[in-house]
């Protein structure tokens, strides 16, 4: 008996230790030649993004458990999901209608929704808040233009320009609270911007360029990451907080972008590209840049590679974009298991211990939605106190 348990333990610690290491997963396709995730949950199980069919349109699609399924349309041809809540089981993007008009959806088991739009024709939802309940992204009106919206318990809320007749939102905090995008200003200049609950639409800034385009932002709204373009007319990627805006560099100072970042800010994702003009995935932790394809070359076949990276889970484990899967020849979505933080690590020190235990005790009960709200469901409580204690003393 002794020796069973002991197995079992044996085998219990054999589990926690692999499931640590990073891993690489190419999700395939729904049996055309292209696919491409856009957004993982919080714990790295669901993965969401569009492909190419065998029969030719491409859909949205929803992975799990190794399994790509096809998200339903509004009766048209075509679908694309953008972004997931943090437990996986709300999905956004967008769907054509039966009389082909592209439509903002939200998906909830399955079934999508449309959004609506200010009385014209289109619409997009980009991203979707942790718990499901607020969509964001853009829809039409009447006269042709499109508006940035937030949507909330069935009321799509127009949230203006900055003066010219363009507004778009890419992404929303956590809380659903902070809203992220583009918009023309009064000269018809392409603007950042960040909008907040109660607030105003805010031009961020543009390193003294004429453009700049947010594309992600942090849990709590408080840092927004994108794009501006250089007195060169180069794409650089950008890391804003407290009114200051940073470039950031990728391979030989070419095209940089940024397109989503995690919960806390510290760890932006995107890509960079080379002399060749080649699209390689990239990561940048407070600031530094890595090429994901050095740093997880042990993961790769020879021949394949890691375009971009376009998603990364709320504590910057999980890392989804596409990219080139040479043992099929296809341009496929991935999902990257980097390992870090291992699970129950509250302060990223490598090591589960009583400096975790004792994080989640202190802020018990307090709003969550940060690095201590280890499932990412807006309250620091037992759950996550669970989690610390089933895998205490991991790494240590």
């Amino acid at each position: 008996m002794r020796a069973t348990l002991a197995l079992g333990i044996g085998l219990s610690l054999l589990s926690l230790l692999q499931a640590q290491q990073p891993r690489l997963t190419w999700l395939g396709t729904l049996g055309g030649f292209y696919s491409e995730a856009h957004g993982v949950s919080a714990d790295g199980t669901v993965v969401v993004g569009f492909s190419y069919t065998s029969e030719g349109p491409f859909r949205g699609f929803r992975w799990q458990n190794g399994v790509m399924t096809a998200l339903d349309t509004l009766g048209g041809p075509f679908s694309d999901a953008y972004a997931v809540s943090a437990n996986g089981s709300v999905v956004v993007g967008y769907a054509y209608n039966a009389d082909t008009l592209q439509r903002a959806v939200r998906w909830v088991g399955g079934v999508p929704q449309d959004l609506g739009t200010f009385t014209g024709n289109l619409g997009l939802a980009y991203s979707v808040s942790a718990d499901g309940t607020v969509v964001v992204g853009y829809a039409q009106q009447g006269d042709g233009q499109i508006r940035a919206f937030r949507w909330q318990n069935g009321a799509l809320d127009n949230l203006g320009t900055l003066g010219g007749d363009t507004s778009i939102a890419y992404a929303v905090s956590a809380d659903g609270r902070v809203v992220v995008g583009e918009s023309r200003n009064a000269l018809r200049q392409t603007r950042a911007f960040r909008w907040v609950v109660n607030g105003t639409m805010r031009d961020i800034d543009t390193l003294g360029s004429s453009l700049s385009i947010a594309r992600g932002v942090s849990a709590r709204g408080d840092v927004v990451v994108g794009e501006w373009r250089d007195q060169f007319r180069r794409t650089r990627a950008f890391r804003w907080q407290n009114n200051q805006m940073q470039s950031l560099n990728g391979l030989s100072g070419f095209t940089t972008s940024a397109a989503a970042v995690s919960g806390d800010g510290s760890i932006i994702v995107g890509y960079t590209t080379d002399l060749e003009d080649e699209f390689y995935a990239a990561r940048w932790v407070n600031g530094v840049f890595q090429d994901l394809n050095q740093v997880y070359a042990s993961l790769l076949t020879d021949g394949s590679r890691l375009a971009a990276a376009l998603g990364i889970s709320p504590n910057g484990r999980y890392i989804v974009g596409y990219g080139t899967n040479a043992a099929t020849g296809r341009t496929e979505a991935y999902l990257l298991d980097t390992g870090v933080p291992r699970t129950g690590d509250v302060n990223r020190d490598g090591c589960v211990n009583d400096t975790d235990l004792l994080a989640i005790l202190t802020n018990f009960g307090a709003e969550g939605y940060r690095n201590e709200d280890l499932n990412w469901d807006g309250v620091i409580n037992d759950a996550d106190l669970l989690i610390v204690l089933l895998n205490f003393g991991q790494g240590c």
